[in-house]
């Protein structure tokens, strides 16, 4: 087993131990008779083709190393998808509760969005890992984000490779009409799902008021 592969190995486990959690977690509320807030969940480690471009980009060594590790905080990577918007906060309250994994630093481009349009919400976690050498901690990226989200992203990232990185003027001013197209999007099924859950409400309430429970057989004996 080469250098890197002994580097990686951790970062690969934390990646498998992490996804099996996060759907867990997306499979009791199913079980709960509840709506799950995270729709699926991916995951991926770095590859090394990634990692020589980025630690070109920091000015480090490309080379395992704790430095490496250290300034490198999304070598392991998990995405979570969400239906709608408001959705984001449950999950990323749920992942701070948790009492395997610590929160290091979160980033919100949803709110404070990219220049170029990026949206989603970032989370770098420290995870232990057990290994035969004992336990090792390692960073995590965390992305949450919606599906519109990572629609406008999967594209831009693919066009990326295309361009090298530089757009054109008017490919670049397209793609951020298209990401704010994708938010407004958001934010439009958000206000129909609140709509039509307070009608949901509404006519729950109707149906108590005008459908009072009927007394049981003891109750009526008793009075």
């Amino acid at each position: 087993m080469g250098q890197w592969d002994v580097f990686l190995s951790p970062y690969k486990q934390a990646v498998d131990e992490l996804k099996i959690k996060l759907k867990g977690m997306r499979t009791q509320f199913g079980i709960q008779g509840n709506t799950s807030p995270i729709e699926f969940v991916t995951g991926r480690v770095k590859p090394l083709a990634s990692i020589y471009d980025k630690t070109r980009e920091k000015g480090i060594p490309f080379e395992p190393s704790e430095q490496l590790a250290e300034q490198m905080q999304d070598i392991a990577g998990i995405r979570i998808m969400c239906q709608f918007v408001d959705d984001i906060s449950t999950v990323t309250r749920l992942i701070r509760q948790r009492d395997d994994l610590r929160v290091v630093e979160e980033i919100d481009y949803i709110a404070h969005k990219k220049q170029s349009g990026y949206r989603s919400y970032h989370m770098i976690v420290e995870y232990p890992v057990e290994t035969i050498n004992g336990r090792i901690s390692v960073l995590a990226e965390i992305q949450i984000r919606t599906l519109a989200m990572n629609f406008w992203a999967s594209i831009e990232h693919s066009l990326n490779y295309k361009y090298q990185g530089v757009f054109p003027e008017e490919i670049n001013n397209r793609l951020q009409r298209a990401a704010e197209a994708a938010f407004q999007l958001d934010e439009e099924m958000s206000s129909i799902r609140s709509e039509i859950q307070e009608a949901q409400a509404y006519f729950s309430e109707v149906k108590e008021a005008t459908n009072p429970t009927i007394p049981t057989t003891q109750e009526q004996e008793r009075e």
